[in-house]
């Protein structure tokens, strides 16, 4: 089905979006008290007795009326034979009917609006008992090869897919609301300890219930797949057939058995998953639902150990006074004290490296250690020694000397490898591990560039051209697997480096 630009949703946000939303709301609470068809007039009275439209006029109303049918949310009818006066005859009185886009935005919106902001949702164990038996109902028609009336069919059907809708939604919600970040919040607060236990008793009678039933879900579903139900199908789409008036095409027969079976497969892969999308549904809802106690005990420990850190010692220090008051000696109340606080004035130092890998060596055993104390001034600097001027100029020269002799070396095994300014590595049987690496790093520069043109140490501009296909770089350290490239050398060497 293509989608298209829903106009009627238009009304939600126009410039006059109040005076829009108030008409359609009100035909919308007619609808609900199954009067379809409503004068202007009757609006016009709802809409003055509303705050804010105390100057509203007449006129204006037709004007919004007129706009809300280019948008699609009413169909007007006209009234030939209740005029009563020849000004109500020229002026072609209408009654109003909302279309069904109209009908299901107020129905949304109404209910958004009586909800809160936060999530709601529920763990109901009874929706999947409900299920479960809807599902051998749906069973024991498919084994009695169809005996059940059209109507039957249809209620059946409609009742699975009402408690699966109720099922999928309220555990999503559910799942979102213990873990949006109010709930986060409130878990974090004294008054939580309270309502940790019924809460956690709720969540797991609802894991104990659902892990039985989920798996009573499975093996009736398993005995279902969708060919066993073409005939169920057949009889709901035959039911709803019956209630149109115009005649039914063969491809809406096809598409409402494409949606039936849609909703089938949907059920199916909801409680045993599908292959290649790894766990089901139901399974991870499990799982969460698992994590939501874990998180919640994690938290109530957190808590606990808070409690404790700052709970009072009192009892603690009376019953030590008490070990205090029964010493009659004082060296006694002074290793007692030793014992109770440790030794007190203690310097701790810390060393760079410990002698030993065993925890138990005790500290005696141990070498003396030199520890340095460097003043905690912002002025202090270590003092240096003055050092006398080595003259490493011979050391320098040999140095250059032989790197200039190696990059030669390098320029003459290169030269061997060149065939008219160019070196193809396909045609290369065996290279020297030094020139390897040279080519190596002309692919790597090339790589960041555009043209693939870079400048080599060797004062000469290379481009390199990649290949399809890759080689076996032989050398005498081993064979590389690499890409098959040629470098093509733009340049004489030297020419702009004399």
């Amino acid at each position: 089905m293509p989608l298209r630009k829903v106009k009627e949703a238009a009304y939600l946000t126009a410039d006059n979006h109040l005076r829009y939303r108030m008409i359609l709301r009100y035909f919308f609470i007619q609808h609900e008290r199954m009067r379809e068809f409503i004068f202007p007039e009757e609006i016009y009275q709802y809409l003055k007795e509303q705050e804010s439209f105390e100057t509203y006029e007449e006129e204006s109303l037709h004007l919004d009326l007129d706009q809300l049918v280019k948008w699609g949310n009413l169909f007007p009818r006209q009234e030939m034979g209740s005029s009563k006066t020849i000004e109500e005859y020229k002026k072609k009185r209408f009654r109003y009917q909302p279309t069904p886009y109209t009908i299901e935005f107020e129905r949304m919106l109404s209910e958004m609006e009586n909800k809160e902001e936060a999530f709601g949702g529920a763990l109901e164990r009874t929706q999947f008992d409900r299920l479960y038996q809807l599902l051998q109902e749906l069973e024991e028609v498919v084994h009695r090869q169809n005996t059940i009336k059209n109507e039957e069919a249809n209620q059946l059907w409609e009742d699975l897919q009402t408690y699966f809708r109720q099922i999928v939604q309220n555990t999503s919600d559910y799942i979102a609301y213990i873990n949006s970040e109010e709930v986060e919040e409130r878990m974090q607060t004294e008054a939580f300890l309270m309502y940790k236990d019924q809460f956690t008793k709720y969540l797991r009678e609802f894991i104990r219930a659902m892990q039985s039933t989920s798996e009573q879900i499975k093996s009736v579903l398993k005995e279902l797949p969708v060919e066993k139900l073409y005939d169920f199908f057949d009889q709901v789409w035959k039911h709803k057939a019956q209630s149109r008036l115009e005649e039914v095409e063969v491809t809406e027969e096809t598409k409402q058995f494409e949606d039936y079976t849609g909703k089938w497969e949907a059920i199916q892969s909801w409680f045993r998953g599908t292959s290649g999308y790894g766990k089901s549904e139901s399974e991870m809802l499990l799982e969460r639902t698992s994590e939501a106690i874990r998180k919640i005990t994690q938290v109530v420990q957190r808590m606990g150990e808070r409690h404790q850190n700052f709970r009072s010692r009192r009892e603690d220090y009376l019953h030590l006074g008490k070990w205090f008051s029964e010493l009659e000696e004082v060296e006694e109340a002074h290793k007692l004290f030793s014992v109770a606080f440790g030794v007190a004035h203690t310097r701790h130092y810390l060393i760079d490296q410990n002698p030993t890998d065993d925890i138990y060596t005790e500290i005696w055993d141990f070498e003396p250690k030199i520890h340095v104390t460097k003043p905690m001034i912002r002025q202090y600097s270590e003092k240096t020694k003055a050092h006398a001027v080595i003259d490493r100029t011979e050391k320098r020269r040999k140095a250059k000397a032989e790197f200039l002799k190696q990059k030669q070396l390098e320029e003459k095994w290169l030269e061997k490898y060149m065939d008219n300014q160019r070196i193809e590595l396909d045609q290369i049987e065996r290279v020297e591990p030094k020139v390897r690496q040279i080519f190596l790093s002309w692919m790597g520069k090339a790589i960041g560039q555009k043209d693939q043109i870079i400048q080599s140490d060797f004062g000469v501009r290379v481009k390199v051209k990649w290949k399809k296909d890759r080689i076996i770089l032989h050398a005498d350290d081993g064979d590389l697997e690499m890409p098959n490239v040629s470098f093509e050398l733009l340049e004489e060497r030297g020419e702009d480096h004399a």
